[in-house]
């Protein structure tokens, strides 16, 4: 008769619940002043270009801004993937930030977290969807105002011009 071999036993540690809570912590208050980041660099390129009515122009900021948004997420992931090497979790860094990315995304990995390490795995994904949620949040607040300011100058140019009374 086969006896399947027993499951190992996991119990949450107390020190796993504080390093999952300090990462977490510092992945949003990162993302927020990144945000921040991302709306002060959005404003001054606003600025510098002006009235200018060229769609690339306008267009710029809300492509600057994603691409800002992009490195703060990789920024992150780079955080949570550093303390998987600093704790031994992976073999190089090279695995660590990929299973960290593909964590971070929620599209998940072939490999996995320690056994003492694995309530991280869930606190890294709520970490990521927070951010993304945040983040698409800004980005689409950036995009309307893109998109009511192209409606505005297409709607501008095509209203005939009025004369002045003589």
């Amino acid at each position: 008769m086969n006896n399947p071999l027993p499951e190992p036993t996991y119990v949450t540690s107390l020190d796993e619940l504080f390093w999952g809570t300090l990462l977490v912590t510092i992945t949003l208050t990162l993302h927020g002043f990144g945000m921040l980041a991302v709306l002060r660099t959005n404003l001054y390129v606003k600025r510098r270009l002006g009235q200018r009515t060229h769609i690339v122009a306008n267009l710029f900021p809300v492509i600057l801004a994603s691409w800002m948004i992009l490195l703060v997420h990789l920024i992150e992931v780079a955080i949570w993937a550093g303390f998987f090497v600093w704790k031994h979790a992976f073999v190089n860094r090279s695995v660590s930030y990929y299973f960290t990315l593909n964590e971070y995304t929620t599209v998940g990995s072939n490999f996995n977290l320690p056994l003492h390490w694995r309530l991280l795995e869930g606190m890294l994904a709520t970490a990521g969807l927070l951010a993304f949620a945040w983040s698409t949040g800004m980005l689409m607040t950036l995009a309307q105002e893109f998109q009511d300011r192209h409606l505005q100058l297409s709607q501008a140019r095509s209203q005939p011009h009025s004369q002045a009374p003589r």
